[in-house]
């Protein structure tokens, strides 16, 4: 206790907060006496032991493992603090952890690997994937991250979810169909441009596509993805194909901009203010950059009707915490083998659902204190994943 009173930064509120870390390891059993030792340990358990190896299936009713999230993490795209490495990066996964556990019932354990070479990360999760019940990758850098989910959700017959993609895309597609909703758009016509082809901005795309949004430019630093450049990735040149291809979008962020009636922006830059003045009427402006949002809200509110940003200090939090504990405890609930796009738009759709007759440009998501949040989204992927077929109960 000394020792934790003389931390270095004693006195400073967020410091103080983090002493000995945010999260612990408690026993749901009495220990009290020599018979419920003989239950919980040796002798008891060798039965529990047998019965397992007998029926692998077993460990979904008497171990932890199905309630049990590895939140697996190399420390490569931390917040926006980038590449700062394992160490640094377990903070934020504990963060994690009591989110699951706050929000969602479910138990996770923050794991920080000491390597970035994808090989070894799919090697070193597969391997501890016995243990877990689903996998939540956190903060890993694209575009390895694509390859990383991808060679996962091929290799294991669990949940896995990056949630810095979709996450973020869950949340932001149920802002949007309400703000859609609000100022009367069909998505069918609606104009999209998501600046930011990362993580986020290429999930983010691919969930509107799958919601039935389709005119959509997606940008990088060199401009519009587009099948014609020589310098896209696999990944942004099958986005690009279905994307700005498909509605012969070019360019640069001006020159899609022009007459756009949504910006999503998941790069961090800054969108002058005479290019966000050239979107249509009743514009909407999603800013997730954190902590400087690529358009302030002041800026925004000039020209558009519907803000958003992921701050906690403006209206309209596009929190990724309001998507993965409900999306996992849906999962887990009926022992998904995986999260299916259907999933993720089913979890979008219960969001949106909450908002309800409170419908307003200042109030288009829940708030992540909203009690129904987490099962109304749960209930809503559960119910998905048994229409989608990848449901075991």
């Amino acid at each position: 206790m000394a020792d934790q009173l003389a931390h270095p930064f004693a006195g400073d509120p967020v410091f103080d907060l983090h002493v000995g870390g945010k999260t612990e390891i408690r026993s749901t059993v009495p220990l009290v006496g020599r018979d419920d030792l003989s239950l919980a340990y040796t002798p008891g358990v060798a039965r529990v032991c047998e019965a397992i190896a007998e029926d692998p299936s077993m460990t979904r009713h008497y171990t932890w493992v199905p309630n049990t999230v590895a939140v697996v993490t190399d420390g490569t795209a931390v917040l926006g603090l980038g590449d700062i490495g394992p160490a640094a990066a377990m903070p934020v996964m504990e963060g994690k952890a009591v989110l699951f556990k706050q929000f969602g019932g479910v138990d996770a354990i923050p794991i920080c690997l000491d390597t970035t070479d994808v090989e070894e990360i799919i090697e070193t999760v597969v391997r501890l994937a016995p243990s877990f019940g689903g996998v939540n990758l956190e903060d890993i850098s694209a575009p390895r991250c694509f390859e990383i989910e991808s060679r996962l959700k091929a290799l294991l017959d669990i949940p896995v979810f990056h949630d810095d993609q979709h996450g973020t895309a869950v949340v932001a597609l149920a802002a949007l169909k309400n703000a859609l909703r609000l100022t009367d758009r069909d998505p069918a016509t609606t104009r999209v441009v998501v600046q930011g082809a990362g993580a986020a901005g290429v999930a983010v795309a691919r969930i509107l596509l799958e919601a039935g949004i389709p005119d959509i430019a997606v940008l990088d630093r060199q401009g519009v993805l587009n099948s014609e450049r020589s310098d896209l990735t696999p990944v942004k040149r099958a986005l690009a194909v279905d994307t700005a291809d498909v509605h012969d979008r070019r360019g640069s962020l001006a020159d899609v901009m022009a007459g756009a009636d949504v910006y999503i922006g998941v790069s961090g830059g800054t969108v002058p203010e005479e290019i966000v003045a050239s979107m249509a009427p009743d514009a909407i402006v999603f800013g997730l950059a954190n902590p400087h949002p690529e358009v302030h809200p002041e800026v925004a509110h000039r020209y558009a009707r519907v803000v958003a940003t992921g701050r906690s200090d403006f209206p309209n939090q596009i929190n990724n915490v309001l998507a993965f504990p409900g999306i996992f405890r849906g999962a887990i609930d009926v022992h998904a083998t995986a999260i299916t796009e259907g999933m993720k738009v089913a979890a979008a759709d219960a969001l949106a659902a909450l908002v309800g007759g409170e419908l307003a440009e200042d109030h288009v998501v829940p708030s992540p204190f909203d009690e129904r949040v987490g099962p109304a989204v749960s209930a809503a992927v559960a119910e998905a994943a048994r229409r989608d077929g990848v449901a075991r109960a």
